[in-house]
């Protein structure tokens, strides 16, 4: 690559038979998986809730979310991203998103990545290539709505 070229720190987050794919910017921080029972009567996306810095955040399964089932991680191999809003509601800073293992950093170039045609679920913005993996990038507006629910 030359000095010109810019470039995006990414994290890529596997979820149930697919990874996503998100700017650093968008976490705030990724722990372990834990997290209280969501109680009888819950969505089925909502996994529970995180006790994260004096908050409680709703623990959104974005499996579910997609149409998908709720997939609790298992064998220690399943983390929790916490992700900072991206709307402006003061109610809502951060939601918690369900990972199926440990997500891993990615530098990306504009000519690394490349939009391709797919049946997007709910949950889904778009597919796309990066360098020969495919990753979804998921729908923010639609899981902090999904989000923003729990806490009504």
């Amino acid at each position: 690559m030359n000095d010109n070229s810019q470039t995006l720190s990414c994290v890529m987050i596997p979820v149930s038979g697919r990874q996503l794919l998100l700017p650093n910017v968008s976490i705030a921080e990724v722990v372990d998986y834990a997290s209280n029972d969501a109680g009888t009567g819950a969505p089925d996306w909502l996994a529970g809730f995180l006790d994260w810095r004096g908050l409680s955040l709703p623990v959104v399964s974005y499996d579910a979310a997609n149409g998908g089932n709720l997939t609790v991680p298992g064998e220690n191999r399943g983390r929790i991203v916490v992700l900072n809003s991206v709307s402006a509601n003061k109610k809502l800073r951060f939601i918690a998103l369900i990972t199926q293992g440990i997500p891993s950093q990615v530098r990306i170039g504009q000519e690394q990545i490349k939009q391709l045609e797919a049946e997007n679920g709910p949950a889904d913005l778009m597919l796309v290539d990066v360098d020969g993996e495919t990753a979804w990038i998921p729908n923010l507006d639609y899981l902090e709505t999904l989000a923003n629910e729990s806490l009504a």
